[in-house]
């Protein structure tokens, strides 16, 4: 079993910070919300998009792949009451040669072995598509 380890502290009443290993995130913790940081839904997002960018590094190699670039747009739907993400989103961009079957494979294999998006999935709705760049 892996284990992670995060800490997370207040600033003050604008923002906060998480540290792991050697990095640090500035995090949007102000009841007024601000645009230079990330807030909690918004690093859920980018937990999720963090989760398929590594694992299309895992598997390409894999696969023998290949992957020139690939890009990940998310949209969460987020209910009121009680507050929760009910919906996930994505697109993912590849810029890549591979046929559509292959595309397929990749996809397939992002959701199957994704840490985050395997956790998310038992929780959410996670809907999305992967397509080749024009």
């Amino acid at each position: 079993m892996l284990e992670y380890t995060v800490t997370a502290r207040r600033i003050d009443g604008h923002g906060s910070e998480a540290r792991a290993k050697d990095a640090r995130i500035i995090l949007d913790t102000d009841v007024a919300g601000r645009d230079d940081a990330f807030n909690p839904a918004e690093m859920l997002l980018a937990s999720l998009a963090a989760c398929m960018l590594k694992g299309a590094e895992r598997v390409a190699p894999l696969l023998e792949f290949d992957l020139r670039a690939i890009d990940i747009k998310l949209h969460g739907v987020r209910q009121d009451s009680p507050p929760k993400m009910v919906r996930i989103d994505y697109e993912i961009v590849v810029d890549t040669d591979e046929t559509d079957d292959r595309l397929d494979l990749l996809h397939r294999n992002l959701r199957k072995y994704g840490t985050i998006s395997n956790t998310l999935s038992e929780a959410i709705e996670l809907v999305g598509t992967i397509r080749r760049t024009d």
